[in-house]
This record gives structure tokens, sequence and C-alpha cells, in this order.
């Protein structure tokens, strides 16, 4: 994509090649562009006559930002829900497993119940995955499907199960309020802007 203003031109392949953008125009002839880099908002879609369902455009963007065209899913520990999250991450939940002692039972515990149960899922040509039966079984799925973003991973829920849970959360976590807090250091990962004047 070639940007040209008067006799300006910015090639943002070139310069960002890897990362998905969307911009706009704003007032003024500025150009404001925002780099998605995390799994934000829910999304529902409904599964195929073929057991397939698309993938939210914004968390494939990420996905492939990363380098990858697919997930990775495993059973929720915690709920009836899946979790999932790009290659990099599993790989270091695969490190932190190791990290246990080689013959502590712990170390088998989790790898059989993360790594055993895991399941790579590539997008085909349409952003389309297909959901193994027991994964959507696992879940209560039948025929809709909520992507659930949680920043640097996401959920795969039944819609009617979120509602449910979602209604919990949010009584929990203003219960539990004080508990958060801002880290006030500064760090390049998260959401950024970058804005060009035009003409400039």
């Amino acid at each position: 994509i070639s940007l040209f203003f008067n006799n300006l031109s910015i090639d943002y392949n070139l310069i960002y090649p890897y990362y998905p953008m969307n911009s706009q125009i704003c007032g003024n002839g500025r150009l404001k562009r925002e780099r998605w880099n995390m799994f934000l908002s829910s999304f529902e879609n409904k599964l195929d006559k073929k057991g397939r369902v698309s993938v939210p455009s914004s968390f494939r963007a990420y996905l492939n930002s990363k380098g990858y065209n697919g997930f990775v899913t495993y059973p929720s520990f915690n709920h009836a829900a899946l979790d999932a999250c790009a290659q990099d991450r599993i790989e270091k939940l695969s490190d932190s497993i190791d990290s246990l002692g080689p013959f502590e039972d712990k170390r088998d515990y989790f790898a059989t119940s993360v790594l055993s149960e895991s399941v790579n899922l590539s997008f085909d040509s349409e952003g389309r995955v297909s959901i193994p039966e027991k994964l959507l079984k696992h879940a209560k799925i039948k025929s809709s499907i909520i992507f659930v973003g949680l920043g640097k991973v996401f959920q795969i829920w039944d819609p009617a199960s979120f509602e449910k849970f979602k209604t919990i959360a949010k009584k929990k976590s203003y219960i539990n309020r004080s508990a958060l807090r801002w880290d006030n250091k500064f760090k390049k990962e998260g959401v950024w802007q970058l804005i060009l004047v035009a003409g400039n």
C-alpha cells in the first residue's frame, strides 16, 4: 500500500511488513494508523453443515501478524470452554511444564491435560477452521460459537454458557476491583498509534 500526499510517498508494506493496520483520514490531512496486537472483543458465528466456523477477521489479522495461519486450542481447565492462543504461547506453556522436575507427577499431569489435548487448527482460504468434535463436546457447542478476546489469548464458548459466565465475572470483578493496579512503567508492547501529518 503506497500513500501519496503532495510529493510524499510512504510504502507501509516495507516499513511494517507483518503488522495489520487499520487506517483512516482524520481532520487536517492527518492519517491515523493503528496496530492490533492482542485479541479484543467478542464475536459470535455459526458452525456450517461441515462443522466449520469463520474466525473473526481481527483475530486472524493478529495471528497473521505473528506469522501464523492458525492457532492452538485445548479444553479449558476452569470452564466448559476452549482456551486458544498462538503457537509461541503454547511453546511458553510447554517450557513452563518442562521446567518441572523430569520425574515429578505434576509435570505429567500438566503435559497430559494441556499438551496431549491441544490441537493445531489452520485457516482455510475463507478464514474458517474445523474444530474437532471432542473439543466441541467439552465446550457444549452445538450450532453457534462465540470467540472471546482476552488479550494475548482467547476462548471459544457456547454463547449461552458465556452469557452466564459473563454475569458472574462482572460481579466478581466489581468485588475484586481494588486488586487491579496500573503498571506505571512504559512498555513498548501494547496498542499504539502512528500519526502522520501530511506534507511535513
